[in-house]
């Protein structure tokens, strides 16, 4: 395990793991949660894997959520410490005292710790608590077992040991379950050196300023083999990368998640000899569902499912996935509720409703058809996925952003971000009707308008991992929208 600057061995973390144990049972109330806000570092890896050898429950605190969602996360979850880099950040968010502790983070315990007034929520087998941004304001906590994490990780493990891959970058933050899991924890059950570097020097600024350059440059620098990206990020590196490009020729295996990832983008990328492999996973399932490697792929598809996983496709078309360790939400400090509302499984367990429309191929292939709740249903009656032309969209590589929508109306219309500054209405016009040659008529864009800013976690109108929040969006940008209708 490396972060550039110095190297732990397995002795090391184990010393590092032992002194931030210590320090957490050395607390008013050692069994309390305890938060971490901090850049990637290997200490942000050791404290993570600490919470597990003592039974402490772990709310790692996205960077880019705002304070009040910070403190949100904290008051649900009865967080009592926080490792945090900052005494004043600490402050504002409630921790007064510093635990006698020696490292790059310190550890900040809360005045609540002293009084003993505040009700802990009842955490008994919850490791970790993984807040997503969803589509409110108010940030949702997922509560998972350590099973159910590292029970992930080996099936990743499975699924990629024929590459035989021997380093891996992190290049999304920590607090994203999806690096967190199939960064750090399969590259520990591989035995793979895990190289943590701050996220600026991999170009990460934020949650959605990303500079590929920078990137690349990491890339070659510590000749990594393996990454995990976010489609837009696959699509700046692609942008400023060249064919067969000498500073990516260590990779061995690039996945992409965390949203919907063009088919064009993907074949692209394959044509400049980048490895890339898009997946499929949610909070609830402790990330990763299913995965494309390169003994079992099928472009345009999600890939298989991992071995600790059954997926299945309801009558209306939903994704459900079988879930013996149910997940919850962290629903108020007094307690837990199940989120599971489908019907039980005759192999055991419950079936996990995804809210994602799709099907499986007879070899057993998964793919997405959007979003359940995102169907839009046309005055002529058509059912329309709007991932479906936004895929098309984002595929002519003209636009970084697109939302389509419609619903109601005889005509569909996009909302969009290009991909770079300064392009004509005629260039925007001719990538639409190229699109447009690939859908059908009901399925076609009409109007279209430019949003005049991009969508981001910073504005509140995309999630960490880039998923639009839809219905934030068109409320925005109703007036526009409804004018741009009233012109057709």
């Amino acid at each position: 395990m490396s972060s550039g600057a110095e190297s732990w061995d397995k002795a090391a973390l184990l010393k590092k793991i032992s002194q931030v144990s210590e320090a957490l049972l050395n607390r008013k109330n050692p069994k309390a949660p305890v938060g971490v806000l901090a850049d990637n570092s290997l200490e942000w890896i050791a404290i993570d894997l600490a919470t597990q050898e003592i039974g402490v429950t772990l709310i790692p605190l996205p960077s880019f959520f705002t304070p009040n969602q910070w403190l949100h996360a904290i008051k649900s979850s009865g967080m009592q410490a926080i490792f945090c880099p900052q005494e004043d950040v600490a402050k504002n968010l409630g921790f007064m005292f510093q635990n006698d502790y020696a490292g790059e983070l310190k550890l900040f315990e809360s005045m609540s710790v002293l009084s003993s007034i505040v009700d802990q929520p009842n955490l008994s087998e919850v490791q970790k608590i993984t807040y997503t941004s969803g589509t409110t304001s108010e940030p949702k906590g997922v509560c998972l077992s350590t099973d159910q994490q590292w029970s992930v990780a080996q099936s990743l493990e499975q699924a990629l040991r024929s590459l035989q891959i021997k380093k891996h970058l992190n290049v999304l933050p920590l607090s994203v379950l999806l690096e967190n899991i199939a960064g750090v924890y399969t590259a520990l059950a591989c035995g793979v050196e895990n190289t943590c570097v701050p996220l600026s020097e991999v170009g990460l600024h934020g949650s959605s300023n990303f500079d590929a350059d920078a990137c690349i440059t990491a890339i070659e620098k510590y000749q990594a083999e393996s990454i995990i990206l976010l489609p837009q990020m696959l699509q700046a590196i692609v942008a400023k990368s060249t064919k067969q490009d000498p500073r990516l020729k260590s990779l061995k295996f690039v996945a992409v998640g965390g949203g919907k990832t063009p088919v064009a983008l993907i074949k692209t990328a394959k044509s400049m000899g980048i490895p890339v492999y898009e997946g499929y996973g949610l909070s609830e399932c402790a990330s990763v569902v299913a995965l494309n490697t390169p003994e079992n792929e099928r472009i345009g598809s999600v890939g298989k499912v991992l071995s600790n996983r059954n997926v299945r496709v309801s009558k209306d078309g939903e994704i459900e996935v079988k879930n013996v360790d149910l997940p919850h939400y962290l629903e108020n400090p007094a307690g837990l509720t199940s989120t599971l509302t489908s019907t039980p499984s005759s192999a055991g367990g419950e079936w996990l409703p995804t809210g994602d429309l799709g099907h499986l191929d007879d070899e057993g292939f998964l793919y997405l058809d959007g979003r359940k709740k995102n169907v839009l249903i046309t005055s002529f009656g058509r059912n329309i996925s709007p991932e479906w032309p936004e895929s098309l969209l984002l595929g002519s590589g003209l636009f970084k952003q697109a939302i389509v929508i419609g619903d109601g109306q005889a005509q569909l219309s996009a909302l969009l971000v290009t991909s770079k500054d300064d392009v004509s209405d005629e260039a925007i016009q001719l990538a639409i009707t190229s699109v447009n040659q690939d859908l059908p008529d009901y399925a076609q864009i009409g109007p279209w308008m430019l949003a005049d800013e991009p969508f981001s976690p910073n504005n509140g109108l995309a999630t960490a991992n880039g998923r639009l929040k839809r219905d934030l969006i068109k409320n925005k940008f109703n007036n526009q929208i409804e004018l741009l209708y009233a012109r057709t």
